[in-house]
């Protein structure tokens, strides 16, 4: 039987770290699962690719790609299931080897 999530874990920047990143840096929490509005979709991320991209992400100097702000989730590419969906063209996809 598969459990039906209700709450979603996530990395937040919880400050601009100089020089190398420490366990003060990022901090996870846990928060409700937003509903689905139209339009959109809900996902449960399989992989998130944790590289030094990120690092540049979490300074607030100027670079190719936008900072994250302090208090916010923190980004990463990722692989992610369609758990549900009222995005046309997206269905839910719920396997249980994942």
């Amino acid at each position: 039987m598969t459990q039906t999530a209700t709450q979603n874990r996530r990395f937040v920047l919880a400050e601009r770290p100089v020089g190398e990143p420490s366990q003060n840096t990022l901090w996870r929490e846990t928060v409700a699962l937003p509903s689905v509005g139209a339009g959109e979709m809900l996902l449960r991320v399989q992989y998130l690719s944790f590289d030094p991209y990120m690092r540049g992400r979490m300074s607030s100097t100027p670079s190719y790609a936008p900072p994250v702000a302090l208090g916010d989730v923190m980004v990463g590419g990722t692989v992610a299931q369609v758990v549900e969906s009222r995005l046309a063209g997206y269905a839910a996809r719920i396997s249980a080897k994942l």
